[in-house]
């Protein structure tokens, strides 16, 4: 039977648990099972319990595909992950915790930390900079919070001030017109922070285009600084950023109208989310789907430390 190409096929065929071990199988081990625990090939499949035993002697010489993968420890079935992860890779506004539960008859605190953990599975991270080679890139800040129009007024008149910013999270993005964008939550929008966050991942010599923000001044001592002040208009030949306006558009749609409250220590991992799908939006859903399955091995996050209930005990010891 063929991969699935479409969610409908998607379901039907990791009904089946050895088409879930033979997809994960195929993107983990492309040239062969090995053990976790010590990496040899000598080892050997028990095929009543879908797990492999290694024939080195060390403790856990028995491990299933879950092991050393977002899936570790989770009774939950390989089907159900599976297909949270399709939903999640290939919504193009998020899909909510509330509607995972609902769809896969799991509780919505379970749906929560798998989201999470896939989250974490597509993160993806390069210390190969942006631009170079005649490439041009944007740059650009946003605030993610609360909107103003739904605030109490005397709320409103206490929180939002000067440009609205006050009390939300201050978030940058970095784009490459024609290949990937990069973002980051930072403290502020002072000079320091958003030019340290340039110069890390955009090559030097590199066109760059930003918006009037005086924070972005003395740039062109390393690129070739073009500026366009939204105050007069948004487009002026090459010189715009509405490449990131349109990425803001899509983040803000799904964090506003799927997933409405985000705590600011959890907004990287939505922002993760995006990125992944954004980056490899010319991909079908299966490839998309196909990349995230393989990125899953040696990340993991407890729930305890999505909670912040690790650093609680920590405190209290």
């Amino acid at each position: 039977m063929k991969d699935p190409e479409t969610l409908e096929q998607a379901i039907r065929y990791f009904t089946d648990p050895d088409n879930c071990l033979n997809y994960i199988v195929a993107r983990r081990w492309p040239h062969g099972v090995n053990c976790p625990t010590c990496g040899s090939a000598n080892i050997r499949f028990l095929s009543t319990r879908r797990l492999w035993e290694c024939k080195s002697k060390h403790p856990r010489k028995q491990f299933s595909v879950k092991v050393g993968t977002i899936f570790e420890d989770s009774p939950l079935g390989l089907e159900k992950w599976l297909a949270a992860m399709w939903l999640l890779v290939n919504c193009k506004n998020g899909i909510s915790s509330y509607e995972v539960a609902r769809d896969l008859d799991v509780s919505q605190k379970s749906a929560w930390h798998m989201m999470h953990r896939i989250r974490l599975a597509v993160q993806s991270g390069s210390l190969m900079k942006l631009g170079g080679n005649g490439g041009e890139v944007e740059v650009d800040e946003t605030f993610i919070g609360g909107k103003a129009r739904n605030m109490h007024l005397d709320k409103r008149q206490r929180r939002i001030t000067g440009t609205g910013g006050k009390d939300k999270a201050a978030v940058v993005g970095i784009l490459e017109r024609g290949g990937r964008v990069r973002t980051a939550v930072i403290l502020n929008r002072r000079k320091s922070v958003l030019q340290e966050a340039v110069k890390h991942h955009v090559a030097a010599g590199t066109a760059l285009y930003t918006d009037a923000l005086l924070s972005y001044d003395g740039l062109s001592s390393d690129y070739a600084h073009k500026v366009i002040d939204h105050a007069e208009k948004y487009v002026d030949g090459r010189i715009h950023t509405n490449g990131l306006e349109n990425f803001w558009s899509l983040l803000k749609r799904g964090i506003n109208g799927t997933y409405v409250s985000v705590e600011p220590f959890h907004l990287f991992r939505y922002l993760d989310e995006q990125t992944y799908r954004f980056n490899n939006r010319k991909l079908t859903d299966a490839e998309r789907f196909s990349m995230a399955v393989s990125g899953i091995v040696g990340k993991r996050v407890m729930f305890k430390e999505l909670t912040g209930e690790a650093e609680w005990r920590l405190g209290q010891s």
